[in-house]
């Protein structure tokens, strides 16, 4: 018996891009993605290794060189509706919030279980790390375009920022693309015991 069973959920890629490697956050749009084990090459979150920083600092020393599950940002359209929308915008361009891939079809897609699977035509298959939570990085690439709406995306993005990935199976993406999600089978964890 599979530990991941196929949802019946699917997406469409409708946005892809890269963030150069130095520099800010924003990305740079794409036509496809060609995917290896360390990520895009020439992306800044390039590499199967990254150094720890703020988000593991009850973990780990920061700087300390871990595993890398955040070689990839996944958003949903409907969920950057949303953030437009609280915000005040007609849309939010994704190359502002250093996007790697922008899907359209899943519900509530920032909370999609952790270790669920992306998986596109090829075979190539991501690995859902986590919630990415909101920061300010994206709201000082907002504010280059749209000044005074910058300071308002990280309470607009909360719950909506959706997820970090990292690629489990090399391939490639392109626009268009169908997306199947795999979500892990066991029930939601009880913390009471």
């Amino acid at each position: 018996m599979s530990v991941l069973r196929e949802s019946r959920f699917g997406a469409e890629i409708t946005w892809l891009g890269m963030v150069p490697a130095g520099g800010s956050i924003q990305a740079e749009r794409r036509d496809a993605l060609d995917l290896g084990f360390h990520g895009i090459t020439g992306e800044r979150h390039e590499g199967c290794e990254r150094a720890s920083c703020v988000r593991v600092k009850n973990l780990y020393q920061n700087g300390t060189e871990i595993r890398n599950v955040r070689q990839l940002t996944i958003l949903s359209e409907e969920e950057l509706a949303l953030i437009a929308d609280e915000m005040g915008l007609d849309h939010i361009d994704p190359r502002h919030l250093g996007a790697s891939i922008v899907i359209r079809g899943i519900p509530d897609f920032t909370f999609v279980p952790p270790s669920s699977r992306l998986q596109g035509p090829d075979g190539v298959t991501l690995t859902i790390d986590m919630e990415n939570r909101p920061c300010v990085l994206p709201g000082r690439e907002i504010e280059k375009d749209h000044s005074g709406f910058g300071p308002k995306f990280k309470r607009a993005a909360e719950n909506r920022r959706g997820i970090t990935a990292w690629v489990e199976c090399p391939g490639r993406m392109n626009l268009g693309d169908r997306l199947r999600l795999f979500v892990p089978s066991q029930r939601g964890w009880r913390e009471e015991g």
